[in-house]
């Protein structure tokens, strides 16, 4: 008799599926042999080692297939009597088992029982990769008609990816005739679909009828101008409400909701927590780092989780109950209630000095009888607002969604102007760095969605300014301007200065000496129609005062920064824009808004797509760091460990309500060190390598072969020539004849001969 040697794990879990029925009828081995139907030890043993080599064959190749399990065990199984026709049962539960152990899981990958309610809409098995990474591997996934499940994980796992996936069919297995209706986070900005009619749109979508769609945004508040304005009219949280309405009115099988509430005010949020408590037939998916609103919405958890029986990929857990349940049986995921951060940081630059102000609390920006309406509108959208801000300043700015929020933080960023200008008074610091992560900052950042992150810094900041800002259309020369400024003959501005208190710009006039440029004061040029020429100069003057001219756009510094934002050289050097999470984006936002040092930041929603620990390592760093704070934010865990200050919005009012407290004077003025990206033979030879640094074989260069003093651009070229051994390419630059040797520069030789 010969006997096949299956994997040993294989031929247990055989054994442990076989029914005690037949296990009863094994005869021991010294039993005698019968006429009756009981099994003979040894040959069924070889028919089951046979059936458990091809059983390993089917799942190397993760074939669990029920058919082809049927197919090609059932004729082996079927031969042993003693199973009592239960080859098939048989075949199920071996196959089962051998599928758990497949993908490396225990019994506690899930915690449902069949009875929990509803009816099973899918119940699959697949892997999920985005580009060459892989995110979910060999992971099961159940879900029930009327559950609300929520989708746990850090930034980047691949939440916001499995949901697409599902929405598109693309799943292995994944039963096609359900219907799904997803709710994008609205982190993607698409021109087209912004320029649809709000109302139409409701309808092409839904194919309800008018009184349907009509009586879901009035229920939402909708008036008749934004029911007949474009979408991309509408503010972010009206944007959310109105993807909301779409998913409502659609009778979807499965929701997929992804951060439902961001830019919600809190009466949307409870409209919507009360609809999806209400829903027994329909399926919910949830993305949502809102804690409060999954802990009353949500019946189901399933956890991203990454255990070391399962190699280096991630598996999707599910656990019954709310999140407080979670918590409970997965103690290590407490931090999704408090806002506190383990091991992440983010560290901000400080701000630096900001001339003439001496300490914290003297204000860098006053604001008093300032009014401002949008054009064609009969009434103020605010009025009569008094403020100011320091350098002490920790403000939240609260309100509904369309109250004036976002208007009122663009004046202060300088993006408009009071409508009553020169009738109130409007002071802003005109050294003053401002650092704004708006709504819309996905979409500058998505134009360069085939780049790296640090490809991304480079490009916006390699000219020792802000170009990002500059070509926005705050600070755009419109073709008027342009007229007056060649008008005027203007080639440059050179400089600026304080003069008896006023501010004055030194002009360069075309066809006109230098010694005879004259200083104009701001009122003048703003007289003259140069309003945007002199916010591009104080830009860039405020940008060189941050010390951007000195600071090396590099691969190697734009990294060191990321990494202060918990962006690693995975994502921030060798990946592209397009494959970051929602929450990776906002990483790579806030690193770029504070690569010029600000005095203020200010943070339009900055809870959205972050998850608990980022939202707990940004708390941190802002109440580290020396700078202003404003934000618009509707989670109150989060503005409150952060603001002291609250500016409420409502009516075309500000009201102001407590007071940011002394905070120690940061923006001082330091010495900017960088540290020297060293060459590759210098790394060689720090590592403990045995070349020498070619930048020391050779000497610094002031002069040309003639004399001539280098430019600042040759002196430059002529650096990294030495530093690359350029023997060639050195000469080039000093102009030394071919022939001759260049006195003090012996080493580079005469140019015809390769010099040792």
């Amino acid at each position: 008799m010969v006997f096949l040697n299956p994997p040993t794990e294989t031929l247990s879990l055989l054994r442990q599926s076989l029914p005690d029925s037949y296990v009863d009828k094994v005869a021991p081995p010294d039993a005698p042999v019968s006429d009756d139907m009981t099994a003979v030890y040894g040959e069924d043993d070889e028919v089951l080692a046979y059936v458990a080599s091809l059983a390993a064959a089917l799942s190397s190749s993760y074939d669990f297939n029920p058919d082809s399990w049927k197919d090609a065990l059932g004729p082996y199984l079927s031969t042993l009597p003693s199973l009592d026709d239960g080859a098939d049962d048989l075949i199920d539960r071996f196959r089962s088992a051998s599928e758990k152990a497949a993908a490396g899981e225990g019994e506690d990958t899930e915690d449902e029982e069949d009875e929990f309610g509803g009816e099973e809409l899918a119940n699959i098995r697949f892997s999920l990769a985005y580009g060459g990474k892989i995110l979910l591997h060999q992971t099961k996934l159940r879900l029930r008609r009327g559950h609300k499940y929520v989708l746990l994980g850090q930034n980047g796992v691949g939440k916001t990816t499995l949901m697409n996936a599902i929405n598109n069919g693309k799943l292995e297995g994944w039963p096609h005739h359900l219907k799904t209706e997803y709710v994008d986070s609205g982190s993607n900005v698409d021109p087209v679909h912004e320029a649809k009619h709000v109302f139409k749109h409701l309808l092409s979508a839904t194919g309800k009828p008018e009184a349907n769609c009509r009586s879901m945004l009035d229920q939402l508040k909708f008036t008749e101008t934004m029911m007949d304005g474009t979408i991309g009219e509408l503010s972010g949280g009206w944007q959310m409400k109105l993807r909301l309405a779409t998913a409502v009115l659609v009778d979807a099988d499965i929701l997929l909701l992804d951060e439902p509430t961001n830019h919600l005010d809190a009466k949307t949020v409870l409209w919507l927590t009360e609809y999806l408590q209400k829903l027994t037939d329909t399926t919910v998916l949830i993305v949502s780092h809102d804690i409060p609103f999954v802990e009353n919405v949500c019946t189901d958890v399933i956890h991203y989780e990454q255990r070391a029986a399962w190699g280096p990929h991630r598996k999707l857990v599910h656990y019954r109950g709310k999140m407080s349940d979670f918590v409970k049986k997965f103690p290590q995921a407490k931090h999704y209630f408090e806002l506190s951060t383990t091991d992440l940081k983010f560290k901000f630059p400080q701000p630096g000095r900001l001339e003439g102000i001496k300490t914290s609390t003297q204000k860098f920006l006053e604001m008093e009888g300032v009014n401002f309406r949008y054009p064609g509108n009969d009434f103020d959208t605010l009025h009569d607002v008094n403020l100011k801000m320091s350098l002490s300043s920790r403000v939240a700015v609260l309100g509904a969604n369309g109250a004036g929020k976002t208007t009122l933080v663009k004046m202060i960023v300088g993006d408009t102007q009071p409508t009553n200008l020169g009738k109130c008074r409007l002071f802003i610091h005109h050294n003053l760095r401002v650092a704004y992560v708006a709504q819309h900052s996905f979409f500058h950042v998505e134009q360069h969605i085939e780049e790296s992150p640090a490809a991304y810094i480079q490009w916006r900041f390699k000219d020792a300014y802000d170009r990002e800002k500059l070509e926005s259309a705050g600070y755009r020369i419109s073709e008027e301007e342009q007229k007056a400024i060649d008008d005027f003959g203007l080639e440059d501005i050179w400089s600026r200065r304080v003069r008896a208190g006023v501010l004055e710009y030194e002009v360069k006039k075309r066809n006109v000496r230098e010694k005879d440029n004259k200083y104009y004061s701001k009122d003048e040029l703003l007289s003259m129609g140069f309003e945007k020429l002199l916010k591009q100069t104080d830009e860039k003057i405020a940008a060189k005062e941050a010390g951007l001219d000195l600071r090396p756009c590099t691969t190697t510094e734009i990294q060191r920064h990321l990494d202060d934002f918990g962006l690693e050289q995975e994502f921030g050097t060798y990946g592209k824009i397009r494959g970051l999470s929602g929450g990776q984006k906002v990483k790579l936002v806030l690193a770029a808004a504070m690569w010029n040092c600000p005095h203020l930041l200010v943070l339009d929603e900055p809870t959205n797509y972050l998850d608990r620990e980022a939202l707990g390592a940004l708390s941190s760093a802002l109440n580290e760091w020396g700078g202003s704070v404003l934000m618009i934010s509707h989670n109150r865990e989060f503005y409150s460990s952060v603001c002291k200050e609250e500016w409420k919005v409502g009516g075309g009012n500000v009201e102001i309500e407590g007071i940011s407290l002394a905070r120690e004077m940061k923006a001082v003025a330091k010495k900017k060190k960088y540290e020297k990206e060293l060459a590759g033979d210098e790394k060689l030879e720090k590592a403990g390598g045995n070349t020498n640094a070619s930048g020391d074989k050779y000497k610094d260069a002031a002069q040309n072969f003639w004399g001539q003093t280098l430019p600042k651009k040759d002196k430059r070229n002529f650096d990294k020539a030495k530093k690359k051994g350029d023997v060639a390419a050195m000469r080039k630059i000093l102009q030394v004849p071919m022939g001759k040797i260049m006195p003090g520069f012996e080493n580079l030789g005469d140019g015809k001969t390769i010099p040792e």
